[in-house]
């Protein structure tokens, strides 16, 4: 159980901006471990965000509570999976073969690429939840519930889809003098694992609290955008990194926003 504790601080500690114990120090045996506790780190984000949201939405309008519940989210994170986003963009918009695009990838500094798709990825997700509250508002759904629902649910949901590319496929680096595929999939991280079972109940969990079987159709369109960006990028650079996984996260999250959107307006 101490253990296990351990493992879940090292989670906080390389996926958010939450201050952990003191005494909790850093083992490299427990930093690939730690990734079967990135849903339930989207369930602590998509949790705080949306009660940040419900309290301001007590006393501001729907705009600007949404926009202060984003920046809850961020400041958790510290924008690890935007930053993702942003590289990802920018490196396969500048670079034309595999070498290229990797080596781009070692240049932490944003550019007018993954500036565009940053903006325009925050402004789909605010006007996709703007419309969510709208949406509960006009059809009588307890908004406070919904919205913690949905939070959680696409918070979770994005990342154990992030976590199944590192078991279907491998980690792409290039060395200085030649290029090579490493894999950073261990025994720990399998379809049938302990450890990816009990990632994908942390994410599976918030869809249950719909009480609406309709909810699980969601699967679909999210499972999908992730097969579609992982088959870009083995393509271009036969597998993923870091800001690939970074980006398949913020997509599906913003795809589950509009799929339940469009369920919701249907159902």
């Amino acid at each position: 159980m101490k253990k296990e504790i351990h493992i879940f601080f090292t989670a906080l500690m390389f996926y958010t901006r939450i201050p952990i114990p003191k005494s909790i120090l850093f083992k490299k045996e427990y930093s690939k471990a730690s990734i079967k506790y990135l849903p339930l780190i989207g369930l602590l984000v998509g949790g705080l965000s949306a009660l940040i949201l419900n309290l301001s939405l007590l006393v501001l309008p729907v705009s600007i509570a949404l926009i202060i519940s984003m920046i809850t989210g961020l400041l958790l994170t510290g924008g690890f999976h935007e930053d993702g986003l942003a590289d990802t963009v920018d490196r396969f918009g500048g670079g034309w073969n595999k070498e290229k695009i990797l080596l781009i990838m070692k240049d932490s500094t944003i550019g007018a690429y993954g500036a565009i798709a940053l903006v325009m990825a925050l402004l789909l997700k605010y006007q996709l939840l703007v419309a969510l509250v709208d949406l509960s508002i006009a059809n009588g759904i307890n908004t406070p519930y919904f919205m913690l629902f949905i939070l959680l649910s696409g918070h979770s949901l994005s990342r154990v889809l992030a976590i199944s590319v590192m078991i279907t496929h491998s980690y792409a680096r290039i060395n200085d003098d030649s290029s090579k595929l490493k894999s950073i999939t261990t025994d720990i991280l399998k379809w049938t694992s302990p450890a990816f079972i009990l990632s994908s109940v942390f994410a599976l969990f918030p869809l249950f609290l719909f009480q609406s079987p309709y909810v699980f159709l969601l699967l679909i369109p999210i499972y999908l955008v992730r097969v579609l960006l992982t088959r870009f990028f083995n393509k271009w650079i036969n597998g993923y990194t870091g800001d690939c996984l970074g980006s398949i996260q913020q997509i599906c999250e913003i795809i589950f926003y509009l799929s339940i959107l469009i369920l919701w307006k249907y159902i």
